[in-house]
């Protein structure tokens, strides 16, 4: 599929699929086809019997997901984890684990309770949309062109300024520029809802729109025949090619899987653990050829440029007072749920967990609880040198330096090595769309710890903005074992569902509803206008796009 790496193959599917293709072939696939319609906006589902809406087998609803088995075509809903009679179906039938999203058309594994990715069943969707595609004003054939842009998984566009004039003559879709489904690979919502947050952040997609990594350059520097960045850069040039049909990122897929053999699996991964690997993959290749400079010991490679923070930790004697600071960077955020209420002035007991799954939480309330004074326990008694012996002490974060593009992440995954067990916390969480970091400042704990008798702060980010504006949010519905992510996204003041292929249009309310697993905040200034379309942006004396950024990495 890629002449210029012929180590890329497709994603291997669940063992689910792989018997049920290796016991019945294509035809499953075939018989159904007749059933599919495309909707006037190109998308495809399952009609079955246009007389008749179709109702699970087992309940007789109609409500929530439908799924047809490809074995013996019946129909089961999944309305949520706890009703899930497409997985009861699959449990009682021996061999029936594969059905199709009526809603989607898209293949559904029941025992892994995901979406699965074949090549055959989208060349049977694709079939259908050819044979009903309409011919173009000078009566060309148009199926065969736009088949092969589907089934093109990269759109290779080494001219940005090209793209960008592309760009800015205007779309028929009423979506913004760059909004583009990502197709589900098989378990792989965890992936695309991180990509989309990822796509759409100011800074680093115009590093990457602007080639600011150059392929060419790296394949001549480099002798390593997948490289990360590359494939992610490909990925920004696709989905702001202005083709709005949905992508698939099984090239970026197959590089992760080479930089991250730990994670390389068909199982479900986690969204937050794919963020952290795919910066830390960026970072690897950028620094291999450019080093870190030597004089400030910062790092300058994209990743950390935009996500790259500094934490404060203050451990403080509770004999005599003695205070060890240390600074460590970090490119997030993980938080515990924290109460609803506001801050007080009690020592944190951060060990303590809720006791109940159920419960409401304020993200002001995790950022509290972040930043407050924690007593650390017996056994992690410190040296003290004015003491000169292991005293107990507090311990208290705060941040030194923020970052361009603020990431929270809201520990929902509870890992016991005692009981050898993991649950997640359902607990709500409010979030603000504006967000002021001032608080949690290294500046400003320090002079609240000292009464505000402090004048005089060494670097205490005066120079820095701190207020932040919320443009995505990843969720995670369902249970630990079988969830589903989810990503909302603010372009140009609207909000927009991106449920792997599917994109909506949804409203505020319906993002505050959500359940918060990542938020990503970015600056306000310079980046004031987050949600601003990519064609607004200046251009360059050189002709590319920029945008102005603040020297605070």
């Amino acid at each position: 599929m890629f002449g210029r790496n012929p180590t890329y193959t497709n994603p291997k599917p669940c063992k689910h699929l792989a018997n049920y293709k290796l016991n019945h072939g294509l035809n499953g696939y075939n018989s159904i086809q007749k059933s599919f319609k495309i909707t006037p906006h190109g998308r495809t589902a399952m009609n079955g019997d246009q007389s008749k809406i179709p109702r699970c087998n087992f309940c007789s609803g109609y409500q929530g997901r439908l799924y047809f088995c490809l074995i013996c075509s019946s129909v089961s809903c999944c309305c949520s984890p706890d009703s899930n009679h497409a997985l009861l179906h699959s449990q009682t039938e021996n061999g029936h684990e594969i059905a199709v999203d009526m809603e989607r058309a898209e293949l559904f594994c029941c025992v892994c309770c995901d979406q699965v990715y074949d090549p055959d069943f989208d060349e049977a969707v694709m079939s259908k949309q050819i044979m009903e595609m309409p011919r173009n004003n000078n009566g060309v054939d148009v199926r065969k062109e736009k088949s092969n842009k589907r089934r093109k998984l990269i759109s290779d566009s080494n001219n940005s300024k090209e793209l960008f004039l592309r760009m800015g003559r205007g779309s028929k879709s009423c979506f913004p520029w760059g909004l583009r489904g990502l197709n589900n690979l098989g378990n792989t919502c965890f992936m695309n809802s991180v990509l989309q947050a990822l796509l759409h952040a100011p800074p680093l997609r115009n590093y990457f729109l602007s080639n600011q990594h150059n392929r060419e350059i790296c394949r001549k520097i480099s002798s390593d025949r997948l490289c990360l960045p590359c494939d992610f850069g490909a990925i920004f040039s696709a989905i702001f090619s202005g083709n709005q049909t949905p992508y698939s990122p099984a090239r970026l897929l197959y590089s992760w899987w080479q930089h991250s053999a730990n994670l390389a699996s068909y199982e479900q991964q986690d969204a937050h653990e794919f963020f952290i690997s795919m910066l830390d993959r960026i970072h690897e290749k950028e620094e291999q050829a450019r080093p870190s400079n030597k004089d400030d010991g910062d790092c300058h490679c994209i990743a950390h440029k935009v996500f790259s923070g500094l934490l404060r930790s203050d451990v403080t004697c509770i004999t005599c007072g003695f205070t060890s600071t240390t600074c460590d960077p970090c490119v997030d955020l993980s938080l515990d749920l924290g109460p609803s209420n506001g801050s007080s002035t009690v020592v944190a007991d951060k060990s303590r967990k809720p006791s109940k799954n159920t419960g409401v939480s304020t993200l002001v309330g995790c950022l509290d609880l972040f930043t407050r004074p924690e007593r650390l326990g017996s056994d992690q008694k410190l040296y003290c040198p004015h003491c000169r012996e292991r005293r107990d002490s507090l311990k208290q974060m705060s941040i030194r330096r923020l970052p361009l593009v603020l990431c929270l992440h809201i520990k929902r995954f509870e890992h016991s090595p005692i009981r050898k067990m993991s649950r997640k916390i359902d607990w709500h969480l409010q979030f603000p769309f504006s967000l002021d970091m001032a608080p949690y400042l290294s500046s400003s704990i320090v002079r609240n710890r000292f009464g505000n008798r402090i004048f005089a702060f060494e670097g205490d980010g005066s120079d820095m903005s701190t207020e932040f504006e919320l443009f995505a949010v990843v969720t995670h519905s369902g249970k630990l074992e079988s969830g589903h992510y989810v990503t909302y996204l603010r372009l140009r003041n609207q909000w927009y569902k991106c449920d792997d292929a599917w994109i909506t249009e949804v409203s505020e309310q319906t993002v505050r509803a959500s359940q918060g697993y990542m938020m990503y905040y970015i600056q306000k200034m310079p980046f004031y206008k987050a949600s601003e379309e990519l064609n607004h942006l200046p251009i360059s004396p050189r002709g590319d796009p920029f945008l102005s950024t603040a020297e605070c990495c």
